[in-house]
């Protein structure tokens, strides 16, 4: 693979992961007004913190799908791509079951699968890149952290949340 068709290919996951995040940000307009009138557990962050933590992991996550595209492309990797796409497409619809629809019970049913899908992904990107896998386990921690908190919020917040 050229080095040209290596620099692209790390720019088009970037431009992949950070359409995705743009996706779950239309969702997450109101975000500030509505995580602000929820009642939070004492461990929850503070909104400030959302911004940077989710910029590095969206970078991360390209990092890690193109050192996997890099050892053969779709053509040799689909099982492994195919199912990073898949949890980056859940990662959009999260912000949405979350914030823009308010559905506490289908936001959570969203993040445990994609959880999972993670999980997934690392697996089968050990299989090919170290380095890939490697690079998704700090958005596997995140992850796993936010999907407490979403469960936490709401539990304590049904009424908003629906119970």
């Amino acid at each position: 693979m050229s080095k040209g068709m290596q620099v692209a290919g790390l720019a088009g996951w970037l431009v992949l992961c950070f359409l995705a995040a743009a996706i779950g940000s239309v969702g997450s307009m109101e975000a500030p007004s509505f995580y602000g009138q929820l009642q939070q557990p004492g461990w929850a962050p503070p909104p400030a913190v959302f911004g940077p933590v989710w910029t590095l992991l969206y970078t991360l996550m390209a990092i890690s799908a193109w050192l996997v595209w890099r050892q053969g492309g779709f053509k040799a990797n689909t099982l492994a791509l195919g199912v990073f796409l898949a949890q980056l497409a859940l990662n959009a619809l999260w912000s949405w079951t979350f914030f823009a629809w308010q559905q506490g019970a289908l936001s959570l049913a969203n993040i445990v699968v994609l959880l999972a899908l993670i999980v997934a992904t690392i697996v089968l990107f050990w299989r090919v890149h170290r380095w890939a896998a490697a690079l998704l386990v700090p958005y596997l921690l995140w992850v796993g952290f936010a999907t407490a908190l979403n469960f936490t919020l709401w539990r304590l917040n049904p009424g908003i949340l629906g119970g």
